[in-house]
């Protein structure tokens, strides 16, 4: 075996849902951007799957091709001699003169292969059809994409159309170039259930592996699906493929956290989710992860199956998880760890993927819905030009040395108890290795939030333990801001890995007539915080706020506008800002907004439910305008941030804004209260001691991390209902 290879990929399927097609390249913004190519490239990545659509190509007829777009970025990836996997139908349907069950679909695809093979003979690595077992399931016995079928006839059409075109494209490809291989992905979980169900568990294990059981040859008279497909009609088509068969170079495994699946016939455990049947017995079909004891296989039990199977290299060819940087890191470096261990155990393990590296829109909900809804991945692309993540540097780490530790530890929620949302089932499965922690991670320091009793510090500690972060919670007692002689103690004690100053004076009226005090935390404590973490050579997180601005301006304000405070807190904050961007080059500091949350009784919102549920009303300003922020999707985002090792200005709100009136009617009509109990006043006969910016609404030109108020609403009336469960 060689060495194990860091392979890479953007998100690229081409779906189609009803008429519509969906296209993640252009979604991501990469179908204008070439430069993306250098970007993967500088990761060290040996090859990278790409796409080379039929879709994209010949989308009104066959005999009408446009190669530009691909003839660039081939040429350039050439250049870069960065090896290319050519996809050549990506969850697609086909054209519109295409269809998955139509009879027409196998031929058409293959003349495609044909002229790509012809146009790119430099290729030799091909992936004509991306995990046609799973693209059949969802859009032959799912109905979720184009022809939206919902019949065993249907998917079984779709497969077998799928790998008949698998076989007459490579059979094209190969006529041009010999050294072609073929590289054939495929989801790949296990199916577990409840007794009752254990046969229809039986036959999902089963049918998992047909796409490559007939590329391999192997579905004859023996095989357990040969009757049931015989029965169906396609005893010819069944011979036609074992009589030809094309096996796999390589067998890609694809492995997701949703990937294993749970069958339970106790259909009440499950509110709100859909029962699924199979004529016989109602179920619910959900991820094992969440409710499956002893751990369920995952990725490990995927790729020793597949070995044991059938004894072919193995790449893991997507490796992804939608979720906060630092689970993104610990699924890659485990999946990295499970691919080590396999080799050294003798399985022929090739390379490992990163995938999505531009992240994906709407996969949620199988891109069944256009709603926006972005994930990051090794980039995060939500500001238009790429942003390397964590997950960047990690990889290009990996790169060059397959034994680099991952940079942050602890177990991903996946291995902890926190993973179970529905009473626990336990299996007769065994239970599979985990990784074990010293070898798969780099020891970490803590980081130290600073600000004990607040609002925010409780935030981030919060998120910290959920994502098993290493952190240390710091109040007077440990650190205060107006003594240097305290940080410096601090910083010595707890040697942390970085510092988010989560304190500071937030009464913005009393400011006014305690401006001293205030001066002396917001902005000399935050300053001489920010230079201690700076020669100690410590990142630091600094909180400002929206009241730097004015509110002259009719739009948001993005990092770019120049500060003009009213009033005094907003003074100390500006202040605070400009003397550590000027000296703290590892410096982030974070403007944000009205924060709001189900876990702190003096929050606006709180306030708010708490009046109206007494019944009682609430005088709210109907002109002057904020960004509310769910503090606990700040914590999140802030924390992502910090782990991408970003400095500088960033503006984090949830996206949306609104008067202090309007933001409190969101808050009844979410919490199930009486909105007509608030009553709207101008900011003038409030009377507030401290002067207000009419508009203080942000936006930001680095990326909009934070999900729209809607969303966060939503997030706070489900937090405020499991609090009082």
């Amino acid at each position: 075996m060689g060495e194990l290879e860091v392979w890479g990929g953007h998100e690229c399927s081409l779906t189609r849902v009803g008429d519509s097609f969906r296209d993640q390249t252009e979604l991501t913004g990469h179908h204008r951007r070439l430069d993306d190519l250098e970007r993967f490239s500088a990761l060290g990545l040996k090859a990278l799957r790409y796409p080379v659509l039929w879709e994209k190509i010949a989308p009104e007829r066959p005999e009408v091709c446009d190669w530009t777009w691909s003839d660039q970025r081939l040429d350039l990836l050439r250049r870069l001699n960065l090896r290319v996997i050519a996809g050549l139908c990506h969850h697609g349907a086909g054209p519109q003169y295409a269809d998955l069950v139509s009879p027409g679909f196998a031929l058409g695809l293959a003349r495609h292969a044909e002229a790509a093979a012809l146009r790119y003979p430099w290729i030799e690595d091909w992936t004509p059809i991306n995990e046609p077992l799973t693209t059949a399931r969802f859009a032959g016995l799912y109905g979720h994409w184009h022809p939206h079928r919902r019949d065993e006839l249907s998917f079984w059409t779709a497969l077998l159309n799928e790998v008949d075109a698998t076989r007459f494209a490579m059979q094209a490809i190969r006529k041009h170039n010999s050294k072609a291989r073929l590289i054939q992905t495929d989801d790949l979980g296990r199916t577990y259930s409840t007794a009752r169900l254990q046969d229809q568990a039986e036959h999902d294990n089963l049918r998992r592996w047909m796409g490559w059981d007939l590329l391999f040859g192997r579905v004859g008279p023996h095989h357990p699906f040969w009757r049931s497909l015989c029965r169906l009609g396609f005893e010819n088509r069944l011979r036609a493929i074992a009589d030809a068969p094309c096996p796999p170079d390589i067998v890609g495994v694809n492995h997701y956290l949703t990937s294993d699946r749970f069958l339970d016939h106790r259909v009440s455990r499950y509110p709100g989710r859909d029962a699924r049947g199979n004529g016989r017995t109602p179920y619910v079909d959900v991820e094992a992860v969440r409710v499956v004891r002893p751990q369920p296989a995952g990725l490990a039990g995927a790729l020793e199956e597949a070995w044991a199977r059938y004894h072919t290299p193995i790449a893991i060819t997507e490796v992804h998880n939608a979720c906060t940087r630092d689970e993104q890191v610990r699924w890659f470096a485990e999946a990295w760890d499970h691919a080590r261990r396999l080799r050294n155990d003798g399985a022929d393990i090739v390379a490992v993927t990163a995938w999505s590296l531009l992240g994906a829109y709407d996969w949620n909900s199988l891109m069944t819905r256009s709603v926006g809804h972005y994930e990051p991945g090794v980039f995060d692309v939500s500001a238009g030009t790429p942003r390397p993540t964590a997950l960047a540097a990690y990889l290009k780490r990996l790169s060059e040395d397959e034994t680099a530790l991952a940079p942050i530890s602890g177990q991903g929620w996946w291995r902890r108890d926190i993973r179970f949302a529905h009473p626990p089932f336990r299996t007769r499965s065994r239970a599979v290795r985990s990784p074990k922690q010293k070898s798969a991670y780099a020891r970490r320091a803590p980081i130290m939030i600073v600000g004990a009793t607040g609002t925010l510090g409780r935030a981030l500690a919060r998120a910290c333990q959920a994502r098993a972060l290493t952190y240390v919670l710091t109040g007077r007692q440990q650190v205060q801001l107006e003594h240097v002689g305290s940080i410096a103690r601090a910083l010595a004690t707890y040697r942390p890995s970085a510092v988010i100053n989560a304190s500071g004076f937030v009464r913005v009226d009393d400011a006014e007539r305690e401006a001293d005090v205030c001066r002396a935390i917001n902005t000399r404590g935050a300053v001489a915080l920010a230079n201690a973490c700076a020669e100690a050579g410590v990142p630091s997180v600094t909180f400002s706020s929206d009241l730097v601005f004015d509110g002259a301006d009719d739009t948001p304000y993005a990092e770019n506008a120049a500060p003009n405070p009213l009033n005094v807190y907003g003074a100390s904050k500006a202040d605070a800002e400009a003397q550590i961007l000027a000296a703290c080059d590892a410096a982030l500091i974070i403007r944000t907004a009205a924060f709001f949350s189900a876990h702190d009784p003096h929050n606006f919102a709180a306030w708010v439910v708490r009046e109206l549920a007494a019944g009682r009303p609430v005088i709210c300003a109907n002109d002057v305008i904020v960004s509310p922020t769910f503090t606990p999707a700040l914590a999140d985002a802030t924390l992502d941030l910090l782990l991408d090792a970003e400095t500088g200005l960033w503006h984090l709100v949830n996206q949306g804004a609104v008067s202090w009136a309007d933001f409190a009617c969101r808050i009844a009509e979410v919490s199930g209260l009486d909105a007509n109990l608030v009553e709207p006043r101008s900011g003038a006969d409030l009377n507030w001691p401290a002067k207000r910016p009419a508009n203080s609404a942000l936006t930001s030109q680095r990326g909009c991390l934070l999900p729209g108020l809607d969303v966060a609403l939503s997030r706070f009336a489900e937090a405020r209902a499991g609090l009082e469960a």
